[in-house]
């Protein structure tokens, strides 16, 4: 881990600075934090993914889990940062069958959609995604959707709504404020 990753999970784990809203709930249990952090420091600095891939397996999987605050955050994330059209945002949350033109974007979308339902994964989708993905990337499409399975999970049991108020604390930015800069023109 490196030292900047050190220092980001001292800081969750000490609960200053800003600390996404799962982690507010899963701070009851420092060592499950301590064991799930580099899990999610992987997919934000070294996963063989890219943001818009990582984004697909998570708005299936948040979605399927019916976790509203993780739906509502990860769709502005989808569009924002990985780069995917409002029309197939919309589709992953309503469950509505969709397209990618990228080869990689459609096995993940169609190996995540198989493992959610659950369903057998067929030997021809196993054959793609070691041909796109390699192992390393199946590898890492598997675990996201069982990271983000604890996320909705999580929060879904914890009745977190969507746009949920509560879950920044006084001095840290709001996902609201973080939006709004995102969207602004530099200056």
């Amino acid at each position: 881990m490196s030292n900047d990753e050190k220092a980001a999970r001292d800081l969750l784990l000490e609960g200053r600075g800003m600390v996404p809203g799962p982690y507010k709930i899963l701070l009851q249990n420092r060592k499950l934090v301590e064991a799930i952090f580099p899990l999610a420091q992987h997919y934000h600095s070294g996963s063989s993914l890219s943001k818009g891939e990582i984004e697909i397996a998570v708005l299936l999987t948040t979605s399927r889990w019916m976790s509203a605050y993780a739906t509502g955050e990860h769709e502005w994330i989808a569009e924002r940062f990985g780069g995917l059209s409002p029309d197939a945002v919309e589709a992953l949350v309503a469950g509505i069958a969709t397209t990618f033109d990228d080869p990689r974007q459609r096995v993940i979308y169609d190996l995540s959609r198989a493992l959610l339902e659950p369903r057998i994964i067929p030997q021809s989708l196993y054959d793609r995604a070691i041909d796109l993905l390699g192992h390393i990337g199946l590898t890492d499409v598997i675990a996201i959707i069982g990271y983000f399975t604890t996320v909705a999970m999580t929060l879904r049991a914890y009745d977190v709504p969507a746009h949920a108020e509560g879950l920044e604390r006084p001095g840290e930015p709001t996902l609201a404020s973080l939006k709004a800069r995102a969207a602004s023109p530099p200056k």
